[in-house]
C-alpha cells in the first residue's frame, strides 16, 4: 500500500525544517475501557470488543488518516485520487486502494457487480490491463474525475467501507486476537498491513509478522505483549529504512511507538502524536 502523499524526509529533517502544525478531532463514540487481549483458548463471547468498539474503529481510522493523507478527517477521503510517485500508480480513497497493487480493481469489480451503470464501470478493462505496474495506460484524463465523481454516490462510500473491511480491518484484528494482542496492537497490525499489504512476501504484512515471531512469542503462546510489539515494531521499522517511499518512520517513532512506551495497551484517548513533524490531538 501507500505512505502519504507527501514528500519523503526523515523524520528529524521535517522536524529541523517545518514549524508543525497541530489538528484536533473527537473520535466518534468516545473512548471505551480499558480492555485484556484475547487469550488462546479463551471463548468468543469473552472477546472485549478492542478495534472493533464502534469509537476504537473511527480512531483507528483517524490514526491512518493523520499518516496516509495528513489529516484526521478521514471521511473526507473517499475522493482522493492521485499518483504520489511510489511505483504503485494511483492511489485513491479511504485506505489508498492502488491501481498496481489489484486492491483498486478489486473494489472497482465488485461495486460493479452491484451497480453496474457506474462512473468507474468502463475503466475496468484498463484497470485489469495495468494491474502490478504503475502505468496510467487507458486511465488518463478521465480516471481521476470519475473517482471524485463516483465518490459523491453514498453507495461507492459504502463499498469502500466494506472493502477496507474485508481486506485490511477485519483481517488484522481477527490475526491480532489470535497473537493476544489487545487494542493498541491490533491497530499495530492494522497499520501494518495497510501500508505493506496483506501478501506473504518478505516486504508484506504476514511477511513482518513471521519475522517478529522468529524473535519474539506472541502474548498468546506465553510472551509478554509490549515486548512482542517493540519487536514487530522494530522489523518493520528496518522494512520501511530499506524502501525509498517508507523512509519516514514518524508513523512508528512518533505514534505507535510512543502509545507502546506509555502502556496504553488499550489506546486510550486522549492521545497526542507526531507524523511527518504535524502533531494530532483526540481528546
Amino acid at each position: 500500500m501507500k505512505r502519504a502523499g507527501c514528500l519523503v524526509l526523515s523524520f528529524a529533517a521535517v522536524a529541523c525544517a517545518v514549524t508543525a502544525g497541530v489538528f484536533s478531532l473527537s473520535p466518534g463514540g468516545g473512548d471505551r475501557s480499558d480492555d485484556a487481549p484475547a487469550r488462546a483458548g479463551s471463548s468468543a463471547t469473552a472477546v472485549p470488543p478492542g478495534l472493533t468498539a464502534p469509537g476504537k474503529k473511527d480512531l483507528a481510522q483517524q490514526l491512518v488518516a493523520s499518516a496516509e493523507n495528513s489529516t484526521l478527517d478521514w471521511r473526507g477521503q473517499y475522493g482522493y485520487v492521485e499518483d504520489i510517485g511510489d511505483g504503485q500508480g494511483y492511489t485513491a480513497g479511504i485506505i489508498g486502494f492502488c491501481t498496481g497493487t489489484h486492491d483498486l480493481l478489486t473494489l472497482v469489480e465488485r461495486y460493479t457487480a452491484d451497480h453496474p451503470d457506474n462512473g468507474l464501470a468502463r475503466y475496468l478493462p484498463a484497470l485489469r490491463a495495468v494491474d502490478g505496474t504503475d502505468s496510467h495506460e487507458g486511465l488518463d484524463p478521465g480516471l481521476p474525475a470519475a473517482w471524485r465523481a463516483e465518490a459523491k454516490v453514498a453507495a461507492f462510500r459504502e463499498a469502500q467501507d466494506e472493502e477496507r473491511d474485508r481486506v485490511y480491518f477485519d483481517p488484522a484484528v481477527r490475526l491480532a486476537r489470535r497473537d493476544g494482542l489487545g487494542t493498541l496492537g491490533q491497530f499495530i497490525y492494522y497499520d501494518a498491513m495497510v501500508m505493506h499489504g496483506p501478501g506473504n512476501g518478505p516486504s508484506s504484512f504476514h511477511g513482518l509478522r513471521a519475522r517478529a515471531m522468529k524473535e519474539a512469542d506472541t502474548p498468546a503462546e506465553g510472551g509478554a505483549e509490549e515486548a512482542y510489539l517493540d519487536i514487530f515494531l522494530d522489523v518493520r521499522r528496518t522494512l520501511m529504512t530499506s524502501q525509498k517511499a517508507h523512509r519516514d518512520t514518524s508513523r512508528i517513532d512518533t505514534a505507535q511507538r510512543r502509545f507502546l512506551h506509555d502502556g496504553n495497551l488499550s489506546l486510550r484517548t486522549p492521545l497526542t502524536w507526531k507524523v511527518y513533524g504535524e502533531t494530532y490531538r483526540v481528546p
